[in-house]
Parts: C-alpha cells; sequence; structure tokens
C-alpha cells in the first residue's frame, strides 16, 4: 500500500467527516490515536471536546443551540484497562460494555449498524489499542450500508499486529462531500506518524477544512509505561 501525506489528504478533502488514526510514533515509544470531527450543520458545529475521566466526550459548547443529540453527544474515546477504544458514537459504550464481559472487539461490533441517518447513513468507524509486555497491537473497523441501500450492513475490521514504528492507519467517514455524502471505501490508509504530539497535532489540526473542522482529539501512550499524553483541540472556545 503507496503512503500518504495525511497533511496533503485532510488539505485536498473538505469534509471527510470523522476520522480515526491509529499507529505507532517513528521511534517505536508511543502507540497513537488521533480523532476528529467535522460538521456542516449549527447542531454538529455547536460541540467541543472535553476530557472525562481518561477519555473523552462530545459537549454542546453553547446549550441554548442544542437540537437533536442522539448521534452528536457521545463519548469517543474511553480506556478499558490496557485498551484504549477510539469511535464516532455511542459505539464506544457498546465495545466498553462488551469487551467487559469478555466478548472481543468484532463480536461487540456485530450488535450494531450504521447510523440511521438517511439518505447519509454514515458508517459507524471504531478503533482500539491494546498495550501488553512492552508492544501493542491495533484494530479499526468499519460499518456502512451496501453502497447506500439500508438493507445490508457490511462489516469490514481491519487488524495490525506488531505494527512498525512509524507507520499508522487513517480511516473517515465520507469519501468527500456530497448528497447524499458517499460513504469511505477500501482499507485505511496507510500515514507517518512523528514522534512528538505538538507537531502531528498542529498538523492535523492546521489541514482540515477551517470551514468544517470542529474538534480534535491526540494521544500519545508510552508503549513500556501506559502513561499518556493528550491534546484537545476546539474551534469553538
Amino acid at each position: 500500500m503507496d503512503r500518504i501525506c495525511i497533511e496533503k489528504e485532510l488539505r485536498e478533502n473538505a469534509y471527510p467527516g470523522r476520522g480515526i488514526i491509529l499507529g505507532k510514533s517513528a521511534d517505536g515509544k508511543s502507540a497513537v490515536a488521533a480523532y476528529f470531527i467535522m460538521g456542516r450543520s449549527q447542531n454538529s458545529r455547536n460541540r467541543i471536546f472535553v476530557e472525562d475521566g481518561e477519555g473523552i466526550r462530545t459537549q454542546a459548547f453553547d446549550e441554548s443551540k442544542l437540537e437533536d443529540p442522539s448521534l452528536i453527544i457521545y463519548a469517543p474515546v474511553r480506556v478499558l484497562g490496557n485498551k484504549t477504544i477510539v469511535t464516532n458514537g455511542d459505539q464506544t459504550d457498546t465495545i466498553y460494555d462488551l469487551m467487559n464481559q469478555q466478548f472481543t472487539f468484532e463480536q461487540a461490533l456485530r450488535t450494531r449498524e450504521f447510523e440511521p441517518d438517511a439518505p447519509n447513513y454514515t458508517p459507524r468507524i471504531s478503533g482500539i489499542i491494546k498495550l501488553a509486555d512492552g508492544s501493542m497491537n491495533y484494530a479499526l473497523s468499519i460499518l456502512k450500508s451496501a453502497n447506500g441501500n439500508p438493507e445490508s450492513c457490511q462489516r469490514y475490521t481491519f487488524s495490525y499486529n506488531a505494527p512498525l514504528a512509524g507507520d499508522g492507519h487513517f480511516i473517515h467517514t465520507y469519501q468527500c462531500d456530497g448528497s447524499p455524502l458517499p460513504s469511505f471505501e477500501g482499507e485505511p490508509k496507510l500515514v507517518s506518524i512523528p514522534n512528538c504530539i505538538d507537531e502531528f497535532t498542529d498538523t492535523l489540526w492546521n489541514a482540515l477544512n477551517e470551514e468544517n473542522k470542529v474538534s480534535l482529539f491526540v494521544r500519545y501512550i508510552d508503549i513500556a509505561t501506559g502513561e499518556a499524553k493528550t491534546k484537545i483541540v476546539n474551534k469553538n472556545k
């Protein structure tokens, strides 16, 4: 698979929707997770990320302007022991709860489908990082309609065992802007992960479309110790 430049990829796509990047830093010392949200409507743009324990949640920036919270207010990131879960919806809680009952990542997601937001049927994208014995692995998932037909849910899981230093993978909800919005297609895209959380955060945030970007979360987790560093950037301040 050809490696893409994540900065160029984001600059050239005004609306990838919501995106997850998981990978390993170039020096091999950190497991890395990034998640961003974008919005076209006032309701979607009226959000911020806030820390919630070891994870984060979305919150209305202006409560008086909050309309339908059902698909925009959720916990994108939760931590279960040595596992960090990142998703674009309330399936974070499904994964957390069922994995806590010894279900696998894939088994938990078999209980869910794409979002019921016709005509887009937004895919549910999910990721998980697992640390163990000084090593890491990660997986990404997408649940999507059959080319816009809600009669069929298509489920894809991509697992990355013993990832190489500097490698990451990027998955997002939409191919690009449109009406209806076209779902992501193909495998997650291979990207490079730098050593510095500040550098990576700035690269992603500055490359996202200025009008549509809403919030960004980036976390670097020391693979040896589990110690985490987190950066959150909100457009609304």
